[in-house]
């Protein structure tokens, strides 16, 4: 991928859930995770982390990494990227349930923590 791509949920690669049957949580956490401020043009740093019960797929690791990489010079406010990260997650993999945490360095004293949550309707 190229590093000034759009991030897309079709860069999310998956592979079949080994147990379907069971719900089960995988935690993934991203430490090194970057953006820019569209205010400031500063970079911000952060933590993201996915929390997923998975369904019929499962997340490729690899593909996540790229995808997540491709953040790195976009100017995006945090809300915009947790829940951007939270809608291409569910899009890619079609959970049973997700959370996405997005964890900021402080900046000028303040710190910022975004939650987002995904619940597939039951069915």
């Amino acid at each position: 991928m190229a590093p000034t791509e759009t991030p897309s949920a079709s860069q999310l690669e998956t592979f079949p859930n080994p147990r379907p049957e069971r719900d089960f949580t995988i935690e993934i956490v991203c430490p090194e995770f970057t953006s820019v401020c569209p205010k400031t043009g500063q970079p911000d740093f952060g933590t993201i982390t996915f929390t997923y019960t998975p369904a019929a797929s499962c997340v490729e690791l690899k593909s996540l990494k790229l995808y997540l990489q491709q953040y790195r010079t976009r100017g995006i406010f945090y809300e915009q990227v947790t829940n951007q990260l939270l809608d291409d997650f569910v899009a890619a993999c079609r959970p049973r349930r997700c959370q996405v945490v997005s964890v900021w360095t402080p900046r000028g004293g303040i710190s910022t923590n975004v939650t987002c949550v995904y619940e597939a309707a039951a069915g």
